[in-house]
């Protein structure tokens, strides 16, 4: 199974490594040199040439997909802001045109697979995902220590 790709994007190139992204891995030479941390697209990952993605990131992309529709509809609902910031945060029919697109061409590479080579992958799957772990940088907050001391009075 190849690797899926955005359209438009070029002919495949020696793998290099690459970081890892919500929905697959960026082989961008200037994010990678700097750990994921310097994305000229400003994290614009589906729209780029660079992103990659395998069926292991399916069920991610699918609930993706959800989430910006949803977004969409309760946006475009009763929902009361400037059209700028409507405009904003309103997703693109492009970024939902991009993530179906890839949807469709997984589950495309996937149907043409006998049920044996499909079993593989299925097991292959099941065993990524559950080692996978994402970190998204956010911070962790604990509830403060008790103060185990009573406090004193001076006598």
């Amino acid at each position: 199974m190849t690797t899926v790709r955005p359209s438009g994007a070029s002919q495949p190139r020696a793998v290099s490594s690459g970081v890892a992204t919500p929905y697959g891995v960026c082989r961008e030479p200037t994010n990678v040199a700097a750990g994921g941390h310097a994305c000229p697209l400003r994290f614009r990952c589906l729209g780029c040439e660079h992103f990659f993605t395998d069926v292991s990131y399916l069920p991610d992309l699918q609930a993706h997909l959800a989430d910006l529709l949803r977004s969409r509809e309760r946006l475009m609902s009763a929902f009361e802001a400037d059209d700028w910031a409507r405009a904003q945060a309103m997703p693109s029919d492009e970024e939902i045109g991009r993530v179906r697109r890839l949807i469709d061409r997984v589950r495309t590479d996937l149907d043409t697979l006998t049920p044996e080579d499909r079993a593989h992958i299925d097991q292959a799957v099941a065993l990524v995902r559950r080692s996978r772990t994402v970190m998204l940088g956010m911070p962790r907050i604990h509830q403060p220590l008790p103060d185990v001391r009573p406090s004193r009075n001076p006598e």
